[in-house]
Order: structure tokens, then C-alpha cells, then sequence
């Protein structure tokens, strides 16, 4: 179920890195705006990474 979810989140954050920086952050003139929003949604996307594959190799 965590592993549906987290994939879920994945797709959701890859959504939201093409809508906010280009519709809500479009009158930011610099570059740094998108920026800062791409470093946190990138450090969020390896974390549901590892949400989704920490079961992956162990026996069940």
C-alpha cells in the first residue's frame, strides 16, 4: 500500500514540477525561484524512492 502511494506521490511531484514553475512562478524574474522549487521537489521525489523500493530484495 506504501509502495502504491509513494509511486503515487512520484507522479504527482513530476506533474508539479512542469505546472508550478512555468503557471504559478511565471512572474518570477529570477532564477532561483524555480530553482528552489525543483531542489525541494527533487529531495521530496528521492524519498519516495526510497519509501517504494525499501522492501525490494528481502524474502518474504
Amino acid at each position: 500500500m506504501i509502495r502504491k502511494l509513494s509511486l503515487a506521490c512520484v507522479w504527482l511531484l513530476a506533474v508539479l514540477c512542469y505546472v508550478v514553475p512555468y503557471r504559478v512562478l511565471n512572474q518570477v524574474n529570477a532564477w532561483y525561484g524555480s530553482f528552489l522549487f525543483w531542489t525541494f521537489a527533487g529531495v521530496l521525489v528521492i524519498l519516495c524512492n526510497l519509501l517504494a523500493t525499501r522492501d525490494w530484495g528481502r524474502d518474504e
